[in-house]
């Protein structure tokens, strides 16, 4: 791997050791609002097998050419689990050569990771500068990051994702990165309050002090989302001059929680 003080690209990993979280859609979002401002982005599927984000990328450039219309699209990537054991090595250096050449060619890489722990979802987080970890607002779902007391309140031994974490800080700090920020964003959430919402966030805020992440603005379970996954198209495209979309205020809602997201990757100083 090169040397980590020569990279320029700033990686955006996107992962969660569950699947059905909305890390697709994240990361596309993330990957137009960044080329909308000028930056060169790639993104990289480490899903391949699901292909969810190489499916969302394939439908954007479909649309594009049926409708003769230009939208921003980042330099796409996919990796295939290899299953033989004897080719998995030789594959984890080619992920390392192929994710290092990105480096030094983008301004961001953003990786999308597969939602159980295999190879590829290990070499992805080698590369992290930021962690983006999409959770839904279910109790169930915080088992990942740690145990709950429910009896007495009390947040209980961490979960198997939130361990792998601490092992991927301890490698890169190994590697010379003293930080990785890591953010942990409530996704598909319900727009209704309600007593188990409000006991998820309760525990969530609990658990980012005791794991070191910082907890973003949760972005709401909306159609608009799937709707545009088959288009290829992201709520930032929506008012386009050549699309001529008539904006809801849930849309409008949508565009500004993407909008947070990404402003809320820079860390405090």
């Amino acid at each position: 791997m090169n040397d980590i003080s020569e990279k320029k690209a700033h990686v955006i990993v996107i992962s969660n050791e569950k699947g059905g979280t909305g890390k697709s859609t994240i990361s596309m979002h993330l990957a137009i609002k960044l080329l909308q401002e000028g930056f060169s982005v790639a993104t990289v599927d480490m899903d391949g097998r699901q292909g969810s984000l190489s499916k969302y990328i394939e439908n954007r450039q479909k649309f594009c050419e049926r409708n003769r219309i230009s939208l921003p699209i980042p330099a796409h990537y996919k990796f295939m689990p290899q299953d033989n054991y004897e080719l998995i090595a030789a594959d984890r250096g080619n992920i390392r050569h192929q994710i290092s050449k990105m480096l030094s060619s983008f301004d961001a890489v953003i990786i999308d990771t597969p939602g159980n722990k295999n190879y590829l979802f290990e070499e992805a987080h080698r590369f992290a500068d930021t962690l983006i970890t999409p959770i839904s607002d279910s109790l169930i779902d915080l088992n990942v990051l740690a145990d709950i007391d429910n009896v007495n309140n009390k947040v209980g031994q961490p979960g198997h994702y939130a361990n792998y974490i601490w092992e991927v800080k301890k490698f890169l700090a190994a590697e010379g990165k003293a930080y990785l920020n890591w953010i942990v964003v409530g996704n598909k959430v319900s727009s209704f309050k309600s007593k188990n919402r409000q006991v998820f966030f309760d525990y969530l805020e609990k658990m980012s002090k005791l794991y070191g992440f910082r907890i973003a603005d949760s972005i709401k379970d909306r159609v608009i989302y799937r709707e545009l996954f088959l288009e290829g198209l992201t709520v930032l495209d929506m008012q386009h001059e050549m699309l001529r979309y008539k904006m809801s205020v849930s849309h409008i809602a949508a565009k500004r929680e993407i909008r947070s997201l990404a402003e809320f990757i820079c860390p405090d100083e």
